[in-house]
């Protein structure tokens, strides 16, 4: 029962059955392993008591387990909302749920902390699942309210509570959105208590999940927990080309990523001359085009020659610091070509046996081959054509004493006749006579 509550479908947890915790199936959703279950607690010392509870995609929050109970990873219980109760799944138990207490909630009380009542029998079971079902309708009739108010907000998902008294609706919108109107046909459709809660797109995005451009589960609905502000000068400072339409992710923002290895980047573009700095040499000025952090060259070019778009020179960045010098001392150089560093091309370990490195080896036109006969049958036609041909007719020898002409002879003798010359013996007699 670890997955019944996400919205990826749900699962039976494969793998080393470690109630879908284990990486090889089950529920990936914001999962976390715990490395301290099988360590035990020195003498004297009681578990800790708070529990992390997943609830539906991936929202969680910190319960106390006041009453003792025997709780492990993947077991179903209901805890105390206001107003009613709730069911969801515990993902964090022991002292690994202290250091994620002091991580995500750092002012967290826990005598304030509201108490998980039972572990979830049956009935509390089936009617969680039948709160799941009706959650794809709600959305589909919500949305429905919406537009007939002309509402400019999209309700993206549905939540409804583990006892059936409440459904939270998560919507996404530019500004703000009056909808208390919204709220009153809901509560006549539904017969339940509503609440609107508003998201940002990202939010959206970690709740609905997905695949992302670099073919694996969105970070943000797998174990992305908080969302920084990125901005387009981490494209810059890692020389991607500006393109929206790559940065952009599922939630049609930059992408998270872009932030992973930004610091690796600021340190090493540190040990670079600064880029706005141009090199002055008796051949003419130039300026900077591009940096490649892992190589270690900046390319520049010179005014000219970056108009046409060839000319880009590769330079080390001692090199660079060393005619920057120069141009502080007042000299210049004779050009960049003497400084300029060979780009070594290293070419691979292995041998292109198979032709794996080729783009378009699978572009060929393969022809049918056609069977060649066989010299005995070959040698066989050849004797039956002459057999054929030699033939004679008896009625023609009888008449002339001379073979007759094949077929395609007489055809080319009666195209050259015309009519009225001397190739017709009946109209040579008629002269005759």
């Amino acid at each position: 029962m670890g997955c019944s509550n996400c919205s990826s479908g749900g699962g039976t947890p494969r793998g080393c059955k470690n109630n879908g915790t284990c990486s090889s199936g089950g529920c990936n959703k914001l999962e976390v392993y715990d490395w301290l279950a099988n360590i035990a607690l020195p003498g004297g010392q009681t578990p800790y008591d708070i529990v992390e509870i997943r609830f539906k995609n991936s929202r969680k929050n910190f319960y106390r387990n006041s009453k003792g109970l025997t709780l492990h990873v993947g077991d179903v219980v209901v805890v105390e909302t206001s107003p009613g109760h709730d069911v969801g799944v515990v993902s964090v138990v022991g002292e690994l749920a202290r250091i994620q207490v002091k991580k995500k909630a750092p002012g967290f009380k826990p005598m304030e902390a509201k108490k998980i009542l039972r572990i979830a029998n049956q009935e509390d079971i089936d009617k969680w699942s039948q709160a799941r079902d009706l959650e794809k309708e709600a959305m589909y009739k919500s949305r429905t309210l919406a537009v007939n108010l002309h509402l400019e907000m999209k309700i993206s998902d549905v939540e409804y509570q583990g006892d059936l008294s409440k459904a939270t609706f998560y919507y996404t919108a530019e500004g703000r959105v009056d909808f208390r109107q919204l709220i009153k046909d809901m509560a006549d459709q539904f017969k339940i208590r509503v609440e609107m809660r508003q998201i940002g797109s990202r939010q959206e995005a970690s709740r609905l999940g997905g695949i992302g451009s670099c073919g694996r589960e969105l970070c943000c609905s797998t174990w992305l927990t908080d969302f920084r502000s990125v901005s387009t000068s981490a494209a810059r400072y890692q020389q991607l080309s500006l393109n929206p339409q790559k940065l952009a992710g599922q939630c049609g923002k930059l992408k998270c990523c872009l932030n992973y290895e930004l610091d690796m980047y600021l340190d090493a573009i540190k040990s670079f001359p600064k880029s706005d700095t141009r090199l002055q040499t008796e051949k003419g000025s130039a300026f900077h085009i591009k940096t490649d952090v892992f190589k270690r060259q900046m390319w520049y070019a010179y005014e000219g020659d970056a108009a046409i778009g060839s000319g880009l020179i590769p330079l080390d960045p001692e090199r660079v610091r060393e005619i920057i010098r120069l141009n502080k001392d007042g000299k210049k150089p004779k050009e960049l070509s003497e400084y300029k560093e060979e780009v070594v091309v290293k070419e691979p370990d292995y041998s292109n046996v198979v032709g794996q490195d080729s783009l378009n080896r699978f572009e060929h036109a393969f022809k049918a081959k056609k069977k060649k006969k066989k010299p005995q049958a070959r040698r066989e036609g050849v004797q039956n054509e002459a057999v054929v041909t030699q033939t004679p007719n008896p009625s023609s020898q009888q008449a002339e004493g001379v073979r007759p002409p094949s077929n395609k002879r007489r055809n080319n003798r009666n195209k050259n006749r015309k009519p009225g010359n001397g190739n017709n013996p009946n109209a040579n007699n008629e002269n005759n006579s």
